[in-house]
């Protein structure tokens, strides 16, 4: 059993064709897909498609490149929805939120008043956060320690060994996903080969960051096995270790994710 921990199979890449790429996911032992919201437009969206799906689970939050757009009452409308779901079984979390210092234009203030914000609602709902951590990994920690949010995934996680060591000790959990196929990708392959296996969760951040059978193509969820393959050549352990070993840390991350029956 693979479980994808990170896929925006709402995306419009995905229009075509969405179930069946969410049917060939099972067919690969993909048992478990986590839809993250990024902005109030989409909270329904996901949510609905967590259902239609067999193993899909959903997150809510507003991500840090769509605070240009956010008001200040999607906070409100976050909130309720979140009240609204504690309830629903496939509702596992609050992301994709964080920090992003890669593109350029973004509000600082803008982003971190809705990153802290988020946080809060966290802590309030004792609910594990999906953090976007690009070119933001000290900052985001930072929010974590200050709202004393202790539980969650650092998504696509890129920093130094120092920096990992340091969100493991606080409690999250590091994802890994296509870029640790790219021989090229010394850093993060090393992260991936070297960390505590117990550190460690799978993911794909479909339809982007794809592996490198597929790049500049499309990124599917079904493609966490061939990148599971590709972790278990580079940590010397068997896939069904592997299996075994990230299958528990994405129910540790993410605790309502173990609810899922189906």
């Amino acid at each position: 059993m693979w479980i994808d921990t990170h896929c925006h199979l709402d995306a419009s890449e995905f229009d075509a064709d969405r179930d069946d790429v969410a049917a060939s996911a099972l067919k690969e032992g993909v048992r478990r897909i986590v839809i993250p919201g990024v902005e109030r437009q989409n909270f329904n969206t996901v949510r609905k498609l967590a259902h239609q799906i067999e193993g899909g689970a959903y997150a809510l939050g507003i991500h840090p490149l769509f605070t240009p757009r956010a008001q200040d009452d999607d906070l409100r409308v976050l909130r309720e929805q979140i009240k609204a779901s504690m309830d629903d079984p496939r509702f596992v979390g609050i992301g994709e939120i964080g920090l992003d210092y890669f593109v350029p234009g973004l509000d600082d203030a803008r982003q971190t008043f809705f990153y802290y914000e988020q946080l809060k609602i966290a802590r309030d709902f004792d609910l594990p956060v999906i953090c976007h951590v690009r070119k933001s990994q000290d900052k985001v920690l930072k929010g974590l320690r200050v709202h004393g949010v202790k539980i969650g995934i650092a998504h696509a996680f890129n920093g130094s060994f120092q920096q990992a060591e340091t969100f493991i000790s606080h409690g999250m959990r590091l994802g890994f996903g296509g870029n640790l196929t790219f021989e090229r990708a010394r850093q993060i392959r090393r992260l991936a080969a070297d960390l505590p296996l117990d550190a460690i969760v799978l993911e794909t951040d479909a339809p982007d960051i794809a592996p490198s059978w597929l790049y500049k193509h499309r990124n599917t969820p079904e493609q966490v096995a061939g990148i599971a393959r590709v972790l278990a050549e580079l940590r010397g352990v068997s896939e069904e270790t592997l299996s075994i070993g990230t299958t528990a840390n994405a129910h540790a991350a993410l605790p309502r994710l173990a609810l899922i029956s189906a």
